[in-house]
């Protein structure tokens, strides 16, 4: 039986659009340093040291060998993820892993992106036929703009329920003092601004951002004796389909989406049987609005064709009955490297109580973060209040 896994450190710095005052290794010193604050350790405590990076999104190939003085890694064990925009939810999996394996006793995974270092926007929307294609767009937009047609044409969605979550999440991100994009926004605002390929517009899309979040893990044993607030790492599931564009169950013979392969595994495994009374929280990657109210139902949180209308009713507001996103989520936030990670970071934070001004205004036991990406990867982590539930 593998050890059980602890979260007794996170550290995260604010998003923007820029951070032209340090570099890609100073930026990831800050989450490093707030990480070992928040635990009460030391750089020399921590045994590996696991980084999560979109490389070439920066043009720096391998970048933890560049910025080992910076996060801590010099003279230890550790390893380089990039899995695409599942990336930091890899991490999470990774640190996971290390710790439940009984290989290490304490751990730090590092995800971050210093997104003005390059024009990342070549790189996610390249490989498609420039005069074919281009009623669809390119890249991950156009994939998004598809599934987000698909998902309004089969189940009666509007425009204006994709522009009533984005106003749902920038709410959340306005209490976050990390979030990047804190835009007040309203359903009129959006849907005025410009369509880039429909049905989605500039409002309902992720930003990207530079950013860095650290977190450090533990075992039981270690966790117990240092930390008076662990957060129990519970359990993970990572699904490949190598496919861009998801079905959403179209017909007979569709694929089933990843999302429900993963979230039927770690419910399954974990006793879970109603998410909406088992769970309090959801942090769910989703890169546009689209994907939130679709992917919540392929992660078997409501039925099909009912995200929309549980939206109508504040059931995902962060005092609704089940809050999606307290963090603002993707659509504020996206230092792609660290994106995954950091859903991971604020459901730890949600059941710790130390949120400040996003804190679901109730006890939170136990909640999931997803993360999301190229080939269609999703990563779905469980985490809980107590080890014992």
């Amino acid at each position: 039986m593998g050890e059980n896994v602890a979260i007794i450190g996170i550290g995260q710095t604010d998003h923007t659009l820029k951070r032209p005052d340090v570099s890609v290794g100073e930026l990831i010193n800050e989450a490093v340093r707030l990480a070992l604050e928040d635990a009460e350790l030391d750089l020399k405590d921590i045994e590996s040291v696991l980084c999560s990076n979109m490389d070439f999104f920066e043009g720096h190939y391998l970048s933890d060998l560049v910025h080992t003085d910076f996060s801590g890694a010099y003279g230890k064990a550790g390893l380089k993820m990039n899995t695409g925009g599942t990336t930091g939810g890899t991490a999470a999996a990774a640190g996971w892993y290390h710790i439940a394996s009984g290989m290490y006793d304490i751990i730090m995974t590092i995800g971050y992106q210093k997104m003005d270092e390059s024009y990342a926007t070549s790189c996610i929307t390249t490989g498609y036929d420039a005069i074919y294609d281009r009623c669809f767009g390119t890249g991950a937009i156009g994939t998004l703009s598809q599934q987000a047609s698909m998902y309004m044409n089969r189940y009666g969605c509007t425009e204006e329920h994709l522009a009533l979550a984005r106003v749902k999440s920038d709410k959340n991100a306005l209490r976050n003092t990390h979030a990047h994009l804190k835009l007040n926004l309203t359903v009129e605002k959006i849907l005025n601004s410009r369509i880039i390929v429909y049905p989605l517009r500039l409002l309902d899309l992720c930003p990207y951002s530079c950013g860095a979040c650290a977190v450090i893990m533990a075992c039981e044993k270690t966790a117990k004796k240092i930390s008076n607030k662990p957060v129990w790492f519970k359990d993970t599931v990572t699904v490949h389909q190598e496919s861009s564009m998801p079905p959403i169950n179209v017909g007979k013979g569709a694929a089933t989406p990843t999302q429900t392969i993963a979230a039927k595994k770690l419910f399954k495994r974990n006793g879970i049987s109603d998410p909406r009374r088992d769970l309090q929280i959801f942090e769910i990657y989703a890169p546009a609005m689209g994907n939130e109210l679709m992917w919540l139902e392929d992660f078997l949180i409501c039925e099909k064709g009912e995200a929309w209308k549980l939206l109508e009713k504040g059931i995902w507001d962060l005092e609704g009955d089940f809050p999606i996103n307290p963090s603002g989520g993707v659509v504020a936030t996206n230092p792609i490297g660290a994106t995954g990670l950091i859903r991971v970071a604020e459901v730890a934070l949600q059941i710790r109580g130390d949120a400040g001004g996003h804190q679901v205004p109730r006890e939170i036991k136990k909640g999931i973060a997803s993360a999301w990406g190229g080939s269609n990867y999703t990563v779905l982590n469980l985490l809980s209040k107590s080890l014992s539930d």
